[in-house]
């Protein structure tokens, strides 16, 4: 045990060590929750939360999963395999596959697993597959592609030209597999979908694409990044999740029904869990109808998103060149970027969690604050002006 105490130790010198704030979130005041410091229960708006339209209380969600818990119970029963399917499993697989005009679609209990159990199951089916990897792809593709046991060259994060180099370093008649994300979370960048596009017909590729942080958020149905652009058919694989615009948990994958199927026979993180259970689905399934046809949350949120960049710029702070809802603004140093979260949420009732290492290399800390459909115009600028005055006072 001495190994894991110098580890956590060594965490606490260095800055890299975490805490975790519990919040008592209230539902009929979104974004806004409730802490307790010192015993007391003080109110603090979050500004950190992937719940990004709100939807988690959405008059619909909520009625959604409240009517099949009174129905069917809370868990789901089993594995899929058991007794754990039910009508909710398959129609909202159905529904995704349609989203994303796909053949197939599979649930997941969380997108980390759909991403690491599904490239794992591809490494088996297709064991002569290179993988091309962009070098900012989250842990759960990376963990999927060492998994796989697939031969893995990483390329240059967004850059087209290093990942041209490196399929035509391959063998022309080789298969091969580009694997990035349409958003990238810490960063708040989109992949290079168009330009990864025009290389997969060039050299004989296929495509993974991670949209967790685009569906919901992005398209005319909220189908994701690559539907907005028009290049949703040049998508061979898609993954997703309900934990952040949908306001639900889970993840999944869509694509080719034999490849789907493969995975759904093959995959142990699929195969041996307890699946979801039917109240969430019904949830999950609510909220995808309602993106697809509503545009307002959408709309209130990149309004939200403007401002929130407009006034940080007026106020001189170092935010990220950001192109996406998420907004990095960096401060560089891990014990100064705690220092700033923790007066943000003790003197003014703002709440934004610092990001450090591993999330994002040393000396890169920063917080990545994300405004949601549901924060006011007043909130967005007393934040700002709050979070201007600390960083001043603390350079």
């Amino acid at each position: 045990m001495k190994a894991a105490a110098d580890f956590v130790t060594k965490a606490m010198v260095d800055g890299s060590y975490r805490t975790f704030l519990p919040l008592r979130r209230i539902a009929d005041d979104y974004p806004n929750a409730y802490f307790d410091r010192r015993g007391a229960q003080h109110k603090a708006s979050v500004f950190c939360s992937n719940d990004y339209l709100g939807m988690s209380n959405h008059e619909r969600v909520v009625a959604a999963a409240r009517n099949v818990l009174d129905e069917q119970g809370l868990g789901s029963g089993g594995s899929r395999n058991i007794s754990g399917t039910s009508h909710y499993h398959v129609e909202l697989e159905a529904e995704l596959a349609a989203l994303h005009g796909k053949e197939s679609a599979l649930l997941f209990n969380s997108g980390y697993v759909a991403n690491e159990e599904t490239l794992g199951v591809i490494g088996k089916l297709m064991p002569e597959i290179t993988v091309l990897s962009d070098s900012k792809n989250h842990r759960s593709l990376i963990e999927g592609i060492r998994k796989s046991g697939l031969k893995r060259v990483i390329f240059e994060h967004n850059s087209a030209s290093d990942l041209e180099a490196k399929l035509k370093a391959l063998p022309a008649d080789a298969p091969k597999l580009i694997v990035l994300e349409s958003i990238y979370s810490m960063d708040g960048h989109f992949g290079l979908l168009e330009e990864v596009c025009r290389l997969k017909h060039r050299h004989n590729a296929m495509i993974f694409l991670d949209e967790t942080h685009g569906v919901g958020v992005y398209g005319r149905t909220g189908a994701g990044v690559a539907d907005s652009l028009g290049l949703a058919h040049e998508i061979d694989m898609f993954q997703g999740g309900f934990g952040k615009a949908h306001g639900a948990t889970g993840g999944y994958v869509v694509g080719d029904r034999f490849v789907v199927d493969a995975v759904r026979l093959m995959a142990p993180g699929f195969i041996f869990t307890t699946s979801l259970p039917p109240l969430v689905l019904a949830a999950a399934l609510a909220s995808v109808r309602h993106l697809k046809q509503s545009n307002v949350e959408r709309e209130r949120l990149f309004a939200n998103v403007s401002l929130l960049k407009d006034e940080l710029r007026r106020h001189g702070l170092p935010v990220m060149d950001s192109p996406s809802h998420i907004v990095p603004v960096m401060i560089g140093d891990s014990f100064r970027c705690k220092s700033i979260s923790d007066t943000l949420l003790r003197e003014h009732g703002f709440y934004v969690q610092p990001i450090n290492f591993p999330s994002v290399p040393r000396g890169q800390e920063r917080l990545r604050v994300i405004v949601s459909s549901s924060h006011t115009e007043r909130e967005i600028r007393a934040f700002v002006i709050a979070l201007a005055h600390i960083i001043a006072a603390t350079s």
